[in-house]
């Protein structure tokens, strides 16, 4: 995972059979394979900060903020 994916060209990446991928993109397959569990990960995430206090809606907002926009709005509507 990379905001820098023109680093790292598929062709690099092939002899160890991994690829490169956005946080977004990243974030996106995560929430295919089981969108409840991410959820509970950002509301764990919540549930952590305490000084100051957030809620899911918080760590949604600084998610966005630093990227990853698909998979915020898709967790939004979930």
């Amino acid at each position: 995972m990379t905001h820098k994916l023109k680093d790292f060209p598929a062709s690099a990446l092939q002899p160890w059979n991994v690829e490169a991928k956005s946080p977004d993109a990243f974030v996106l397959d995560q929430i295919s394979i089981n969108v409840t569990a991410v959820a509970a990960s950002i509301q764990q995430i919540a549930n952590s900060r305490t000084n100051p206090p957030a809620a899911f809606e918080d760590i949604l907002t600084q998610l966005e903020r630093d990227g990853p926009v698909e998979s915020t709005a898709v967790l939004r509507n979930s």
